[in-house]
């Protein structure tokens, strides 16, 4: 029998021989998922023994984290925004770079303002719910080709208590009727050049969609058919926001200057890289 101490011990270095980076970090999460205990919690319980369904929960869960399986899909959620996304193989993971998406858009939401706000390819909805949960007076639609991403957006939605606020729209911007009624719309596109797919690393190659990460031969596929759908559809005024591979600001930028999109900029996320781009139709 193992006690706490000892099982994060033996699990960081089950995870670290499987090339896991961020090995006692992500041994000591789920060994809290494992018990229910909080960090402080799992400190203080460090000498005692854990029990054998608490041992037998965190070994199956190491397992699973040894085949590279996501340790989002494991624990079930992920913190986004300071919100708790549900997060599986429906959608792709909620990560953190595109928190800086969410920044620009709530900088070009004035508090107290009633706004509409539209997310192309939702997913999870974690840049919709984040965008609502700070702005109370803005409403919603998350626009999502995949009825299985659409079926966890809504949940998420729900479980945030914002359902009442935030719609999903099942099909593709495309097909979506209602461009003119949006102030402002987001979207993280699937963005990765096709021949890079095979190189990224087996938590996103396996396990997130290839629909939400295959962006064409350039990777620039989605967001032309955007902005050209928005030169027609958007209404005069109305901002598009998008989240961009690292070294897609040049081409997403002219993009929007070939429509005359104006005040257009950019932003950083928090390892220097361009990470968001926008732009507003003239009026």
């Amino acid at each position: 029998m193992a006690t706490y101490d000892e099982c994060l011990r033996t699990g960081t270095q089950q995870l670290r021989d499987a090339g896991i980076e961020e090995a006692a970090l992500e041994a000591r999460l789920i060994l809290m998922a494992a018990s229910g205990l909080s960090r402080t919690g799992l400190i203080s319980a460090g000498p005692d023994v854990a029990p054998d369904d608490i041992a037998g929960r965190f070994s199956g869960m190491l397992r699973e984290r040894q085949t590279r399986r996501p340790l989002q899909h494991i624990l079930g959620t992920t913190e986004f925004f300071g919100l708790e996304i549900l997060s599986d193989e429906r959608a792709l993971i909620p990560r953190p770079d595109s928190e800086v998406v969410v920044e620009a858009a709530l900088r070009l939401i004035p508090d107290e303002t009633e706004m509409v706000i539209a997310d192309f390819g939702t997913g999870t909805g974690c840049l919709l719910a984040a965008i609502l949960a700070n702005r109370p007076r803005t409403r919603g639609v998350g626009v999502e080709a995949s009825a299985q991403a659409a079926g966890l957006a809504r949940e998420n939605f729900a479980r945030l208590d914002l359902a009442a606020r935030a719609q999903v729209f099942e099909g593709s911007w495309a097909d979506w009727e209602d461009w003119q009624t949006a102030d402002l719309i987001i979207s993280n596109p699937p963005y990765i050049a096709s021949a890079e797919i095979a190189g990224l690393a087996p938590e996103v190659r396996t396990h997130d969609p290839m629909a939400a990460l295959d962006g064409g031969p350039d990777g620039l596929a989605a967001y032309r058919e955007i902005v050209s759908l928005a030169a027609t559809r958007l209404r005069p005024g109305a901002w598009l926001v998008f989240e961009i591979g690292h070294d897609q600001k040049d081409a997403v930028c002219r993009l929007l200057e070939m429509v005359e999109f104006t005040e257009i900029g950019s932003s950083k996320d928090l390892g220097g890289n361009d990470r968001a781009v926008w732009g507003r139709k003239p009026e």
